[in-house]
């Protein structure tokens, strides 16, 4: 086909759909995603899940929730370090270049973290969009301490919504 067919208002409109795509971490539901985009300030890169789990690089996932959250369920191998009480310190023994994807149960809390890790000098972080909760809505297992689990805490009834698969717990 040719170029020459398409209207400038087409051809930017499908530039904004390619920017939109590349630079927001894709959700499968539609909902969601608008919910996301005006939570997040996307201030760091994100990650969307399928790249998270396609990714062939060592990465350490932190876990941006409150430890009930965490005891709950998490990605396997995630290190707990919150949000509220959240500490450099936590962090100190990871390498400054390490692959790091930080989540929480949707996205603003890791954000911060990660707003944080990156101004402290991490240079390979990432926020999963959509956190936990587009985790388990994409069927990826998540586990607590005595294996994998289908519990997942849904912080709380109101964003406990956009979660569609799994066991809530509040």
């Amino acid at each position: 086909m040719n170029i020459n067919c398409f209207t400038k208002g087409q051809i930017l409109a499908f530039a904004m759909l390619l920017f939109g795509i590349c630079c927001f971490g894709q959700v499968k539901s539609g909902a969601y995603r608008v919910m996301l985009r005006g939570l997040l300030s996307h201030t760091v890169p994100e990650i969307d899940v399928q790249q998270a789990v396609n990714t062939d690089k060592p990465t350490v996932y932190l876990d941006a929730r409150e430890q009930k959250e965490y005891a709950v369920s998490h990605i396997q191998g995630a290190i707990p370090v919150g949000y509220d009480h959240f500490d450099l310190q936590s962090v100190q023994s990871i390498p400054k270049d390490q692959p790091i994807i930080v989540y929480c149960s949707v996205g603003y809390r890791s954000e911060k973290v990660a707003e944080k890790l990156l101004k402290a000098g991490f240079s390979n972080v990432h926020n999963l969009y959509g956190g936990i909760f587009e985790w388990v809505n994409q069927a990826h297992p998540v586990v607590n301490d005595t294996g994998p689990t289908e519990q997942v805490h849904g912080f709380n009834r109101t964003w406990g919504v956009w979660l569609r698969r799994g066991k809530k717990v509040y």
